[in-house]
């Protein structure tokens, strides 16, 4: 039954974000686009919160969580391999001063394994780090379009992680992570004759074809502090690293029809080589987060943790607009409540109910306006195969809202629905018999 479940979610997942981007948001113009990967379903249901490590639960936010202690209900020997994948749907409302429109997108988000040997545990998957979807269009002072922009593509990761328990409750991990993908965008500068378009435009096409390797480092402690009590904190460091881009670019002739769709007529390739922008250097920022929290464990638990990413340093010489990057902030406070975890006989009991909410400072300041992201989240995990493996399905839902009408921008207000199975399996026994 779970292997249905598996084939179903992932084929349901892959139909619906084949051919979407994974974002309609018009700030995803900005940079390498906006932020996807916030974390696994169960941490944005906690508005973000990955603090938290467990047995039963893929983090894929700090490595040390690859590692840990055995699950006490299989004597101490051994703990489940996790598989974890989800994924999204995002309806977005955009407002601006004068206008508004509504736009939606389905996404794949992450696919990942998590294996243990020993005190230690190893991690591999691969998950979309960032996504540029957009349609805009600047209006100029007769009322008729001026430039209208397009733009597809984001970066992923795959990456490899490594984790070790260092002493009881105390774990440390890396993961190497190898960040691949695409950006694409186009301009058509609309020109007119006596306020009509004239018959030919001219679009102007870039692509940067991304690649880079970067580290994340991560630290769990835990701690009974009573009997009941037990305090988690955790920490996570994300060097500074490079991209390199190979872009092009390219000016086109078109004719737009009355549906406006864009029909291309020549094409001429701009020589990038001879200005010094064939291939460029991309700066990911440097990302410092720490958090703590006090719960009772398999029970609840509360937490808070906040994120600091040097934004200020991230440049791209290939696209100039109107905006400058100042360091990014965010701060998450969330927490889950089971009301039996182990209550074979009571399946609502062993149901997990999270909530939580989140601020942040996404590092964007356009027209001297700093844009902030502001969510409300809930979720719940439903435990699903055999009682024994302690898998489930876990439902997020986050409600929030992303920038502002001042200064002639955009304010989005978002309703995010997450799914994703968190599967574990047992491979590691220990034979009783011979």
């Amino acid at each position: 039954m779970i292997k249905k479940l598996v084939l179903v979610f992932i084929a349901v997942i892959a139909i619906h974000g084949y051919g979407q981007q994974g974002t309609t948001s018009p700030y995803s113009f900005y940079g390498i686009g906006s932020l996807k990967f916030k974390g696994t379903v169960e941490n944005r249901s906690m508005g973000g919160l990955s603090i938290y490590n467990d047995s039963i639960h893929v983090n894929l936010r700090n490595p040390a969580s690859y590692a840990g202690d055995n699950l006490a209900v299989w004597g101490g020997e051994s703990r489940p391999v996790k598989f974890a994948v989800g994924g999204s749907y995002t309806s977005t409302g955009l407002k601006s001063s004068n206008s508004s429109d509504n736009a939606s997108s389905t996404s794949f988000d992450y696919l990942a394994i998590n294996i243990p040997l020993g005190k230690f545990g190893f991690g591999f998957g691969l998950l979309p780090y960032t996504s540029v979807g957009y349609k805009l269009e600047s209006i100029n002072s007769s009322g008729n379009i001026d430039n209208r922009f397009e733009g597809e593509g984001g970066l992923n990761k795959a990456f490899f992680g490594l984790g070790y328990q260092l002493a009881k409750g105390l774990t440390a991990g890396i993961d190497f992570q190898y960040n691949f993908g695409n950006v694409k965008n186009s301009i058509v500068a609309y020109q007119y004759s006596d306020g009509v378009p004239t018959q030919y435009q001219s679009r102007e096409n870039n692509r940067s074809d991304l690649s880079g390797l970067n580290l994340n480092f991560g630290l769990s402690y835990k701690t009974m502090i009573s009997e009941k009590l037990e305090l988690v904190s955790s920490l996570t460091f994300n060097p500074e690293s490079d991209l390199t881009s190979k872009n092009e670019r390219s000016i086109s002739t078109i004719t737009i029809n009355s549906n406006g769709q864009e029909f291309e007529r020549n094409t001429i390739e701009t020589d990038l080589e001879a200005i010094g922008l064939e291939e460029t250097d991309l700066v990911l920022p440097s990302k410092f987060s720490i958090g703590a929290g006090i719960g009772e464990p398999r029970k609840w638990f509360v937490g808070v943790e906040t994120t600091f990413l040097k934004t200020s340093k991230f440049s791209n010489e290939l696209f100039s607009n109107d905006t400058s990057y100042e360091d990014a902030y965010s701060f998450s406070l969330g927490g889950f409540y089971i009301p039996q975890y182990n209550s074979f006989s009571g399946y609502w009991k062993r149901m997990v109910y999270r909530a939580g909410v989140r601020m942040e400072e996404t590092g964007l300041n356009i027209n001297s306006e700093s844009i902030k992201e502001f969510g409300i989240s809930f979720g719940v995990g439903i435990p699903v195969g055999d009682a024994r493996l302690f898998s489930n399905a876990n439902f997020g839902f986050e409600i929030g809202k992303r920038g502002t009408k001042n200064s002639n921008l955009i304010q989005e207000n978002f309703i995010n629905f997450q799914l994703s199975l968190s599967l574990n399996d047992r491979w590691f026994n220990k034979r009783k018999y011979d």
